[in-house]
């Protein structure tokens, strides 16, 4: 065994993370285009479906996006009508969305994407279960490796 074996592509798991992360972006691109939407955009308007409203720096946590990212995206989804935002009124710095009523009729339309994203992807339930778990896991670890 070579001292550069670590070195070759075949031997890397962040490889072909970055590979699948780039197909199931691809994949959703066709699917999303009919709202008019990034993916980007639609994992925040996923966050918001689900919150309804939260602070910049709170769709920055569960997004894994910093400021410099969200702030362009907030901004084109609310061009959109499908967010507002406002300075939060316990701090002047920060920032709340929330989602509109358009934002909310989005998600009616849009309820059909996970499962036709769904038949893209070749695991079984119980698979899809474990790869989950597992890139939490990593997700965790670098979590843990941030804070200290």
């Amino acid at each position: 065994m070579s001292k550069y074996d670590c070195l070759k592509l075949e031997n890397q798991l962040c490889f072909p993370l970055y590979a699948c992360a780039k197909a199931v972006t691809r994949h959703y691109k066709p699917l999303l285009d009919e709202f008019d939407l990034t993916y980007t955009q639609y994992i925040t308007m996923m966050v918001m479906w689900e919150r309804k409203s939260a602070s910049v720096k709170e769709v920055g946590e569960c997004l894994y996006l910093d400021s410099g990212t969200l702030t362009p995206l907030i901004n084109k989804l609310e061009s959109k009508g499908y967010i507002s935002k406002a300075r939060s009124s316990d701090d002047a710095r920060g920032v709340i969305i929330t989602v509109t009523g358009e934002g909310m009729k989005l998600r009616d339309r849009m309820v059909k994407v996970p499962g036709a994203m769904g038949g893209c992807v070749a695991l079984s339930e119980k698979e899809a279960t474990q790869l989950y778990n597992l890139l939490y896991k990593i997700l965790g670890h670098f979590d843990q490796i941030d804070e200290a």
